[in-house]
């Protein structure tokens, strides 16, 4: 059972440019993705799609196996990703020669990820028979108890209703945040036109402290102060 990681990183970013390379606890943002994916010891091929010749050339040295020019029309600001993420898996097939069955994107955005949460997302696909698993939190915000939506007509409603309305956000069924870490495909469900969600789609729960996505300038000082702290934390451990 041959596996994949693909790990998509566009050179565009309006948000915080030039993300994927700035530096992330000492190193370029992009590596804490492909050492999670190699720490993990799952994958027989590691593959970084990009349109930037910067970024393929940090993967190549940062330890990806394989670096695959992004077209284009995949990198533009409206492109949606899932695309880019078959254009990468695709192309690594192809040049590898290898016969994957199961394809996990790590997005660079998330690099809280442990690679114990790669390993239980990809358990929790091969062990259920699920075509596909997305990664999550549990969410702050209840749309059955305090996330609002505007009308047209400029009342405020609550975007989901019960009959018998939730007096407690703790009697609300239990809601979640993609956290855009770990996505998990079988092969033919990759490719299929299906989309992300399907009606076997299995959720694997993360920590929130490990399922921050970086959009932003604040989001970069956070994760780079928990990045910090967490490497601090182990280097101590290992002089005890």
């Amino acid at each position: 059972m041959a596996r994949l990681c693909t790990i998509c990183a566009r050179g565009g970013s309006k948000g915080v440019p030039n993300k994927n390379l700035r530096e992330v606890a000492g190193r370029p943002l992009l590596l804490h993705s492909i050492e999670a994916a190699r720490r993990s010891g799952l994958f027989d091929l590691i593959a970084v799609g990009s349109d930037s010749p910067e970024i393929l050339a940090a993967a190549r040295t940062g330890g990806a196996d394989l670096v695959i020019e992004r077209p284009a029309e995949l990198a533009s600001d409206s492109a949606a990703k899932l695309p880019a993420i078959r254009h990468c898996a695709s192309e690594a097939a192809a040049r590898s020669g290898l016969a994957f069955s199961v394809t996990v994107d790590l997005d660079v955005t998330s690099p809280l990820r442990l690679p114990d949460d790669i390993v239980g997302a990809v358990a929790l696909l091969e062990q259920s028979g699920c075509a596909n698993v997305i990664t999550g939190a549990p969410a702050r915000r209840s749309p059955y108890f305090n996330l609002v939506e505007v009308g047209v007509d400029g009342v405020a409603r609550l975007s989901k209703t019960l009959a018998q309305p939730v007096v407690r956000r703790q009697d609300a069924p239990a809601c979640f945040d993609m956290n855009a870490s770990v996505y998990v495909w079988r092969w033919p469900a990759l490719f299929d036109e299906q989309g992300l969600f399907r009606s076997d789609t299995r959720l694997y729960v993360m920590p929130e402290e490990r399922s921050l996505d970086i959009d932003s300038e604040l989001d970069l000082r956070i994760v780079t102060l928990l990045l910090e702290e967490r490497e601090r934390l182990a280097a101590a451990r290992q002089v005890e």
